[in-house]
Order: structure tokens, then C-alpha cells, then sequence
């Protein structure tokens, strides 16, 4: 199947990557891109078995099922620019995509490649908030996911930084002020940031080699 075509997408667990790897090696030709979407699989380990190939090896998300991921691609050094812009091109079908270096890949884990579930309990916490305050569970929970939304597409859309976006609904003295200010004293914003730390942290340890 590999030897048929030019571009190759390869998403596998990890523990298995060597053993699909050595099936390939022997129909695999240097003008092949492989697209690799496994976890913690450096490039280097592409090219331990298979030569100095080009590869791909992308980050994406979960929403990517939805046409609304964020995937970030890092190259090989083979690559040329044609063979990035195909990539982001490929991976832009299913959502945001960007190029970055593979040092960036763990980073970009715990921001966007776990960030789904963060959001997925901001989600959770402003739906249980409502119902505690009397608002159906169905009403609670759409409102909160528009509300998610629609603040991203504001993000996106505007091209406005958050801070900025959050001043312009915050009135001196009003409710969303005081909701603020109740955010930063239980601490949200360190909550994230340890959040995105701690992905970040065991996504370097899962892409050591085992020893």
C-alpha cells in the first residue's frame, strides 16, 4: 500500500511504530512524505529505521473531528518548503494548522493537544454553575458551550488580544468584574498555567527513550 503513494499518514500507538516501520523500510523511497501523527514519536526515530526521509510529524487535537482542530507540524530537514506547505494544506482540512519546530511539539501538547480537556471542564464548571442557579442543565450547557465559541471566534475573527476583548465587557462596578475578580482569587489563570505546564512536563517524559 506504501509503495503506491507519495504521501503517507502514519497513526499508530507508539510501541508499535518500530514493528510497522521495518514492514515498510523495504518499499519506502526517498521522494516519500511520511505524515506521522504518533504521540512522542520524535523524527529521529522515523529515520533510525528508515534513512534520512522526509517526515511530517504532526500534533492535532481531538476537535479535528469536527473540522475544528489545531494541529501544529514540525519537517525534517529533508523537507523542502513544498513538501511543509502540503502538509499544512492536508492538516488544514480538519482545522487550524501551523508549522513549528519539533523542540516546540511538547509545548504545543500541553496547549492545544490536551487543551481540549480543559476547556471541556470550563464547559462542565459554567453548566453546573447555572443549574445551581436554577437554569435547566440543557439551557445551562448551551449557553456555556456558545458562550466558549462564539469567545473563540471573537479571539480568531478579531484578531484582538483576550485581555483587550475581556475589558470591553467588563464595566467598572458590574457583574463581570465581580466574576473576575472571583476567577483570579480562586486562580483560574494559575490553574491553566500549571495545567498547560504538567502536559507539557510528561509529554517530554512519554518521548524519552526507554532504556
Amino acid at each position: 500500500l506504501t509503495a503506491d503513494n507519495e504521501v503517507v499518514f502514519l497513526s499508530v500507538k507508539p510501541q508499535v511504530v518500530n514493528a510497522v516501520l521495518g514492514e515498510v523500510k523495504a518499499g519506502w523511497s526517498p521522494s516519500k512524505l511520511l505524515v506521522s501523527i504518533c504521540a512522542g514519536v520524535s523524527i529521529k526515530t522515523f529515520q533510525d529505521t528508515l534513512g534520512p526521509v522526509k517526515v511530517a510529524r504532526v500534533m492535532p487535537n481531538t476537535p479535528a473531528m469536527v473540522g475544528a482542530g489545531a494541529s501544529a507540524i514540525s519537517m525534517s530537514k529533508e523537507c523542502g518548503t513544498a513538501d511543509a506547505d502540503l502538509a499544512k494544506r492536508l492538516m488544514e482540512g480538519v482545522g487550524l494548522a501551523v508549522v513549528v519546530e519539533e523542540k516546540h511539539l511538547d509545548a504545543v501538547t500541553g496547549v492545544s493537544g490536551s487543551g481540549p480537556a480543559y476547556i471541556y471542564m470550563v464547559i462542565e464548571a459554567m453548566s453546573d454553575a447555572g443549574v445551581k442557579q436554577g437554569l435547566p442543565r440543557d439551557v445551562a450547557t448551551g449557553l456555556a458551550a456558545q458562550t466558549v465559541l462564539g469567545s473563540a471566534q471573537m479571539v480568531i475573527s478579531t484578531k484582538t488580544h483576550p485581555a483587550v476583548l475581556k475589558e470591553q465587557v467588563t464595566s467598572p462596578g458590574g457583574t463581570t468584574i465581580a466574576a473576575v475578580a472571583a476567577l483570579e482569587e480562586t486562580g483560574l489563570r494559575r490553574a491553566m498555567i500549571a495545567a498547560v505546564e504538567a502536559a507539557t512536563e510528561k509529554s517530554k517524559e512519554l518521548g524519552k527513550p526507554k532504556l
